[in-house]
């Protein structure tokens, strides 16, 4: 519980007692954002709960954003995997909701904290937990919302647009390409970006490349190929404010499979987004024509989305497929 202080009908105050609901999801920014549609979900069935969500503290602005999350827990752990602990304070969560995986190490984080109700998804090294049973190729959006709805709680899949953002786009109209990814699987090669920037841009468009924080040298060798002047080249991991302005003021968004893709989709804006190792039908944008995906994929068995090279899947994709794509896009200036 958090306690306020609110005023009696004596006017003394007293302490407010509120429930709290915490929530695991301590991955990236497309994770975080395929997750909104269950965090919306959550807020509107426990608006009484202060909503908080264990996730990277660098998404606060993102979570605050969705108008679900009151309050970031800060948590993270290297590749992907669970927290070695919680920094949680005061009684027990009311509820705790794995919105991180399908367990046992996500499922014990939670069980630590001895919340009064656990939602997971059933393991059989939880047999404890009485939940809804994980299908591996199942889309995330999708995947979260059939997870709510097992405890009863609708939720829409639709539910994923954010507000525009309140600063101007520092690049309003341009084309935003983003050569990055978090693992070098999901990474097309950057001279193939490269040749498409630059028949865009003999095209009239303008064209800006975007990167992470450990990016910089991906961004520069873009940009030198394509010939990009300085005002167009955005390393070093822009700020989420500035991204935020400068993808949802875009006239679309060329990216792999991460984390740019899912807010150029959240804000409407049209994107092309490169598929590979792992195919759209799992992480895909949702069917609207303002959105294409290219997608080659490969015979056998699927490759690993954390790799350390380019995928074959996105080896398969030629600058010409990328620029069919684009051309279906409404471009026009």
């Amino acid at each position: 519980m958090t306690s306020d202080r609110a005023a009696g009908p004596d006017g003394a105050a007293r302490p407010v007692t509120r429930p709290r609901l915490l929530v695991l999801r301590a991955l990236g920014l497309g994770d975080l954002l395929a997750g909104v549609p269950a965090l919306r979900a959550l807020r509107r069935a426990l608006p009484e709960h202060e909503l908080v969500l264990a996730a990277p503290a660098e998404l606060a602005p993102v979570a605050a954003a969705t108008g679900a999350v009151d309050r970031l827990l800060p948590a993270c752990a290297p590749d992907r995997a669970v927290p070695s602990a919680l920094d949680w304070d005061g009684p027990p969560p009311d509820i705790a909701v794995d919105l991180h995986g399908n367990g046992p190490p996500s499922h014990r984080l939670l069980q630590l904290l001895r919340p009064r109700r656990l939602f997971a998804f059933a393991h059989p090294e939880t047999p404890e937990i009485d939940g809804p049973r994980w299908r591996a190729e199942e889309h995330e959006r999708a995947r979260w919302c059939r997870f709510l709805e097992f405890y009863g709680i609708p939720a829409d899949p639709a539910d994923l647009l954010l507000p525009r953002p309140p600063a101007p786009s520092p690049a309003p109209g341009a084309v935003v390409v983003h050569p990055g990814a978090g693992a070098p699987s999901r990474c097309w090669p950057v001279d193939r970006y490269a040749a498409v920037a630059v028949a865009l841009r003999e095209r009239g468009h303008r064209v800006v490349v975007t990167g992470g924080a450990k990016e910089d040298g991906l961004v520069a060798r873009l940009a030198k190929q394509a010939r990009l002047p300085d005002t167009d080249t955005f390393g070093g991991g822009l700020p989420f404010g500035r991204l935020d302005a400068l993808v949802a003021g875009a006239r679309a968004v060329l990216s792999g499979d991460t984390g740019i893709a899912h807010l150029a989709v959240a804000h409407a804006t049209p994107t092309v987004t490169l598929f590979g190792p792992v195919a759209p039908s799992r992480w895909g944008p949702p069917p609207d024509p303002r959105h294409r995906v290219v997608w080659r994929p490969h015979p056998g068995a699927e490759g690993d989305p954390h790799g350390v090279r380019t995928d074959p899947a996105l080896l398969r994709i030629s600058t010409e497929d990328v620029l069919h794509a684009l051309g279906q896009l409404p471009l026009a200036s």
